[in-house]
C-alpha cells in the first residue's frame, strides 16, 4: 500500500468549538516558548504538521474516528467562546464591530432581522434628518460599545452610529459602509456625508468613521465631526480628515441622500458669511453695527439662546446680544468679569468651533431687554398655556400626558399629517416630524427646527 501524502491543514481561525479554542491557546503557548528558547520560526510549522500527521496515522492504523477523537487534546473546562461575527477583512474582535442586523436593547436580534452588507433597498433620507438623527445620540450621550445596542437597535460604535444616522436598517462596519455610498471629493462634502478610514490589514490601528457636520470656516482645514467614540457620542471641531491618519480618511456620500445644502445656520453652511477669527472686542457692545454682531446672534441661537431673540438676530448690538452672550458665558461656569455679556476671544472660539456647554434651557421665560420677560411664562397666572415639561419629556420611548397634549395641539394647528394612528402618549418619529414642520412654519431653520420642542416651540404651539 503506497504511503499517503498528507497536506498540512489549518482550520478556520475563528472556529468556536472547544477543541479549536483549546488548540489555539496551546499553539500560542508553544509559539511563545519556542521563541523564548531561540527556536527558528520554521519550527512552528513543523510542529503543526507533526500533530496532523500523528492524528492521521491513528486513523490508518485502524483506530477510526474514535481513536482520532482520543488523539485530540482534551477540551479545556472553560466555557466555549461566543460565536464571532460574520468573517470579514477586519476579522473577529474588530474595534469597529462586524456587520449585524438591528438588535434589541439587550442584544437580542430584532425581528425581522436586517440584511447586513446588502444595500438592496436604499432608504431615502434628507440631510436635515441625518444630522437630527445624529443629534439624538449626542443629546442622549450614548456610551461607546462594540457589543451593546442602543434602544433604536443600532450598535454603539462608530460604524453603528453612521448606520443609525443614515437609517440603514442594519448595523454595518467600516468595511461595508462604502457599499451604501459613493466616493466624493473634499470640495463636494456636505453635512450628512461621511469620512471613512478602513484599514483591513490592521483594523486595530486606525479604522474609524465620522459624520461630516459642516466646515468650521472658509479655510476648510477643520470640520464639525459627529462621531461615536469613547466615552460617549460627541460633536467636535476636527482637523481634516482626522486627528491622526488624516490623509487616509476618504469622503463618501450616502446614495440615498436627497437634497443639497441644509438650511442656513451656523455649522451648516460650507461658506460662512464671516471669517472665524475673533474680530476684536471693538466690534461688540453699545453702538456696534456690523455683520459680526449678526453672526454672534446666529451662533448663540444655535447654542440654545433662541429665547433672547424674539425677532431674530440683527447687525445692531442690543441688550438681547448681551443677555444671550452672558447666558452662554455662565453656562461655561464663568462669573464676574468673565460673564459680562461682551464676547472675548475665548467666547468667540467656543461658539465658532461648537465647543463648550450650551445655554442652559429653562421652562420659564428668560429676562428680555430692560429686565422684562421676553414672553409670557407658560403656565403662569392668567395664561392658558400648560407648563413646559422640559426637554426630557420628548425623547424616544418617553411617554406621558405632555406628549399626548403636544400631539393634540399639533393636530389642531394643522401639523398632524405624519400621524397614521394617533396622536398617542408615546413620543415617536411622527411627533418629531410634525414638530419640525411646525418649527419650520415659524421661519426657523437648521438646529432651530430639529423636531424637539423647546420652551418657545411649546409656547407658540399652545398660544
Amino acid at each position: 500500500m503506497p504511503m499517503p501524502v498528507f497536506e498540512e491543514y489549518e482550520p478556520a481561525g475563528d472556529c468556536g468549538c472547544l477543541g479549536c479554542v483549546h488548540r489555539r491557546r496551546t499553539l500560542a503557548r508553544g509559539r511563545a516558548t519556542a521563541l523564548r528558547d531561540g527556536a527558528p520560526p520554521g519550527a512552528r510549522g513543523a510542529r503543526r504538521a507533526l500533530v496532523v500527521a500523528t492524528a492521521a496515522g491513528v486513523v490508518l492504523s485502524g483506530g477510526g474516528p474514535t481513536a482520532l477523537a482520543a488523539a485530540r487534546p482534551a477540551p479545556s473546562p472553560v466555557p466555549a467562546a461566543p460565536a464571532p461575527p460574520r468573517p470579514s477583512a477586519d476579522g473577529p474582535g474588530s474595534p469597529q464591530g462586524g456587520p449585524a442586523p438591528l438588535h434589541g436593547p439587550k442584544g437580542s436580534p430584532a425581528k425581522p432581522p436586517g440584511r447586513p452588507g446588502a444595500p438592496a433597498t436604499v432608504r431615502r433620507i434628507d440631510r436635515s434628518t441625518i444630522i437630527n438623527r445624529a443629534k439624538v445620540w449626542l443629546e442622549e450621550q450614548v456610551p461607546y460599545s462594540m457589543s451593546d445596542y442602543w434602544s433604536d437597535g443600532y450598535r454603539q460604535d462608530c460604524s453603528g452610529f453612521v448606520s443609525m444616522a443614515w437609517n440603514l436598517g442594519t448595523n454595518e462596519w467600516t468595511g461595508s459602509l462604502d457599499k451604501f455610498a459613493k466616493k466624493i471629493t473634499k470640495e463636494e462634502l456636505l453635512p450628512g456625508d461621511m469620512l471613512l478610514f478602513h484599514n483591513p490589514s490592521d483594523p486595530n490601528n486606525g479604522s474609524h468613521v465620522t459624520l461630516f457636520g459642516g466646515w468650521v470656516d472658509e479655510t476648510r482645514t477643520s470640520y464639525i465631526a459627529y462621531e461615536q467614540t469613547r466615552p460617549t457620542t460627541r460633536k467636535l471641531a476636527t482637523p481634516y480628515g482626522y486627528w491622526n491618519n488624516a490623509t487616509k480618511y476618504l469622503p463618501y456620500r450616502y446614495t440615498g441622500v436627497t437634497g443639497g445644502l441644509l438650511p442656513d445656520g451656523p455649522g451648516n453652511d460650507p461658506k460662512p458669511a464671516a471669517p472665524s477669527a475673533f474680530p476684536g472686542a471693538k466690534m461688540f457692545g453699545p453702538g456696534a453695527d456690523n455683520e459680526y454682531v449678526a453672526r454672534l446672534g446666529r451662533m448663540l441661537i444655535d447654542r440654545g439662546g433662541r429665547r433672547f431673540y424674539p425677532k431674530g438676530p440683527s447687525t445692531k448690538w442690543s441688550e438681547s446680544d448681551r443677555l444671550a452672550t452672558q447666558a452662554f458665558q455662565k453656562a461655561q461656569g464663568w462669573t464676574g468679569a468673565e460673564a459680562d455679556g461682551i464676547p472675548g476671544a475665548h467666547t468667540w472660539r467656543l461658539l465658532v468651533q461648537g465647543q463648550g456647554n450650551d445655554i442652559v434651557p429653562t421652562p420659564e421665560a428668560a429676562p428680555g431687554p430692560g429686565g422684562h420677560p421676553a414672553h409670557p411664562v407658560p403656565g403662569g397666572q392668567g395664561d392658558s398655556v400648560p407648563a413646559y415639561p422640559g426637554p426630557g419629556a420628548f425623547r424616544p420611548g418617553q411617554s406621558g400626558p405632555a406628549v399626548a397634549a403636544l400631539g393634540r395641539q399639533l393636530t389642531a394647528k394643522g401639523f398632524g399629517k405624519y400621524y397614521t394612528s394617533g396622536p398617542g402618549s408615546v413620543w415617536g418619529e411622527a411627533d418629531r416630524r410634525n414638530v419640525e414642520a411646525f418649527q419650520r412654519a415659524q421661519g426657523w431653520r437648521g438646529a432651530l427646527a430639529n423636531g424637539y420642542p423647546g420652551p418657545e416651540t411649546w409656547r407658540r404651539l399652545f398660544a
